[in-house]
């Protein structure tokens, strides 16, 4: 392999929020521009929670794509106490839903009507695991008393152990893992049980949590789950390059206006859509393992799904690329992740080669 030039299959995002309206006209394009296909997130105001909001979610969606963008998105629903069967079947009839959404309440961005106990959505999970839907979940407790470090690990003991007891053929999607715990928890169970998958971050793969304080409190660093120790890190980096199918690329890329970040009570999210292979080749190079992104970003999520793996390409090259500064955001600005430092890659060309 030429490490100067990489040419890979279309990668694909398995876990996006594009908000909407101006926003998501602001932030579409670049996901379109470099990815086949996301997993959109649902958490709107009001929440995605059916199949109808998903499915006219997904029209807005095309409606606000650049012309002639070959981008799908991949719709999901949004989890809530009141999340009966009879939607899930819907929703998988549909063939545009691919994943529902388990925020726990208050866990992260517009949560507030997510799920308070896993408990009330039994019923709805075992349809899930008998029609093969996917739970996509953000995986941290919301107890005040356990430090937001531990939230994950916490999880994992009180929530998720539990919940693959009861249903060990659910399809579970363990979305932006942050912590050695939860690496190591998806290791263990994928090789008995490949219904579990991980999602890994750019930002968690790069940063560490003293991203957040290096020079001053950085607001635009700031993410849930938040950014863990330097040792969690270096773990998560060696499960996304280690080439195993249970680890794939979603970059959990949020965007929010400048002045929802740079605010009193910082919004939670990191935008990396406009930067994200960029940043990911980054991450593989600095332990030399660039060779292993493609099968991390374009093949293990399509697996996992059951979808087919894309066969248009893309290159990227050792080339610095900067930053920009600061994006349009409707009538406002997005500061994207690492704004104004400069990566060592960029994408060839447009990003995308039929």
């Amino acid at each position: 392999m030429n490490p100067d030039h990489l040419e890979i299959a279309r990668p694909d995002d398995w876990h996006l929020h594009l908000r909407d309206g101006e926003a998501l006209s602001a932030v579409v394009g670049d996901s379109a521009r470099v990815f086949g296909r996301a997993i959109v997130m649902p958490n709107l105001k009001p929440p995605v929670a059916t199949t109808d909001a998903a499915l006219k979610y997904r029209r807005r969606i095309l409606s606000a794509l650049p012309e002639g963008a070959r981008f799908v998105p991949l719709m999901t629903l949004y989890l809530t106490d009141a999340t009966s069967p009879d939607e899930i079947r819907r929703a998988k009839d549909s063939g545009e839903i691919f994943g529902v959404k388990l925020y726990p309440a208050g866990a992260t961005t517009n949560s507030q009507a997510g799920v308070s106990n896993l408990r009330h959505c039994w019923k709805t999970l075992e349809t899930m695991q008998v029609l093969g839907m996917p739970l996509l979940v953000h995986g941290e407790v919301v107890d005040p008393h356990v430090d937001p470090f531990d939230r994950e690990k916490v999880f994992i003991d009180e929530q998720m152990i539990p919940l693959r007891a009861a249903f060990p053929q659910l399809r579970v999607v363990f979305e932006h893992i942050t912590t050695r715990e939860a690496a190591h928890y998806v290791r263990d169970c994928a090789g008995a049980n490949p219904t579990l998958a991980a999602t890994l971050t750019a930002h968690h793969l790069l940063y560490s949590r003293s991203a957040l304080f290096k020079g001053g409190l950085r607001p635009h660093y700031f993410c849930l789950p938040v950014l863990k120790r330097e040792s969690h890190r270096r773990v998560l980096l060696e499960a996304a390059t280690s080439g195993m199918p249970c680890y794939f690329l979603g970059t959990d890329s949020a965007p929010h206006e400048r002045h929802v970040k740079e605010a009193p009570c910082c919004g939670a999210g990191c935008y990396t859509a406009y930067h994200a292979m960029e940043l990911y080749a980054t991450a593989f190079d600095s332990v030399g393992k660039l060779s292993m992104l493609e099968g991390f970003a374009s093949h293990f999520g399509a697996d996992f799904y059951g979808l087919p793996r894309n066969t248009d390409r893309i290159s990227i090259v050792r080339k610095p690329f900067q930053i920009a500064e600061r994006l349009p955001f409707g009538d406002g600005e997005l500061i994207p992740l690492a704004a104004g430092e400069t990566l060592p890659f960029s994408l060839a060309g447009d990003g995308v080669a039929a």
